[in-house]
């Protein structure tokens, strides 16, 4: 897993129902703009809120459009270790080339020590056929290991070859030289400290949508040697990322219209609990979606119009019950 990788976000029809053309646009502007890979079920996928069913959806969804063009990362959420292997094997049926792994809600509440935790991932793990991470995101998930038991456990399960951290570039770099080349380190944070993150010895971030195209082009110009280039890029980038990261609530609310209008559709619905978007939040999403410009779309649909207001009215209500 190198590079940027967009992680799609859950979207809903009118009726509160996984929306099957929006997740498919998703995938099909990724790969127009030359997404190393795809990855699912992460918070920006609203996984928590999905059922079990609905995240096979997920699954299948996005291994039937990328229909082998690009691999597919999959992170698996659940409370027991027969729960997660479970939509793990369904995951690797449907073609997944890396397991993501978050913490069960148990660590979270306090009813899991991270002795548990790590024995829970350990079985987690165990005779996976693809390469396993783990989500290292204590500030999203409530719960997360520490560099030693990472260490420990990358010593303990072959298959255990990812982490996926949430966490500073001073965090990340200290945790990158604690597990001494035995995983590979890649960030989210929508792409906060993107600079610092490459620099401290990530392999690549994984990040929602709305913006994971000029973070690729970021990247490029990295790795092909034109730092200046990458700065300047960055620097018109970030007012971007930091209007959508305040929060995870925020990302999902306007990073997700974000990313809509730039692929040329709307977001009919925000599944409860949710904030809900302002009107000024909205005037604010567009600018930034009009000043990102239009994703790439395939032959056959039709292009992005980010200026474009929604459809309903949010009324200035806060939060959905």
């Amino acid at each position: 897993m190198r590079g940027i990788w967009p992680i799609l976000f859950a979207c809903f029809d009118a009726d509160d129902r996984l929306d099957r053309e929006a997740m498919r646009r998703q995938v099909h502007a990724a790969l127009a703009w030359g997404a190393p890979g795809i990855a699912v079920l992460g918070v920006a996928t609203e996984v928590g809120k999905l059922s079990v069913d609905e995240r096979r959806s997920v699954i299948r969804w996005a291994a039937e459009d990328i229909a082998g063009r690009a691999p597919l990362a999959v992170t698996i959420a659940g409370e027991t270790v027969a729960a997660q292997r479970e939509l793990a094997d369904y995951a690797v049926s449907q073609g997944a080339a890396f397991l993501i792994l978050q913490p069960p809600p148990a660590a979270a509440r306090g009813e899991l020590d991270a002795a548990g935790c790590e024995r829970f991932f350990a079985e987690v793990m165990r005779g996976q056929p693809v390469p396993v991470g783990i989500q290292n995101a204590p500030e999203y998930l409530g719960f997360g290991l520490s560099p030693e038991a990472i260490v420990r456990l990358a010593e303990q399960r072959p298959e255990f070859r990812i982490l996926k951290g949430e966490a500073s570039s001073v965090i990340i770099e200290r945790t990158i030289a604690a597990v001494g080349g035995r995983l590979q380190v890649l960030n989210g944070r929508g792409g906060l400290e993107l600079l610092e993150n490459l620099e401290a010895g990530c392999s690549g971030m994984i990040v929602a949508p709305d913006n994971a195209d000029h973070q690729h082009a970021i990247h490029s110009a990295l790795a092909e040697g034109r730092p200046d280039e990458a700065r300047q890029r960055y620097e018109r980038l970030l007012p971007a990322i930091v209007f959508a990261m305040q929060s995870l609530d925020t990302l999902i609310c306007y990073g997700k219209r974000i990313a809509a209008w730039r692929m040329g559709f709307e977001v009919l619905h925000d599944r409860a609990p949710a904030l809900l978007p302002t009107e000024f939040g909205l005037r604010m999403a567009r600018e930034h979606a009009q000043r990102l410009g239009p994703l790439p779309v395939p032959a056959g649909m039709p292009e992005a119009a980010p200026a474009a207001r929604p459809a309903h009215d949010p009324s200035g209500a806060r939060r959905a019950n």
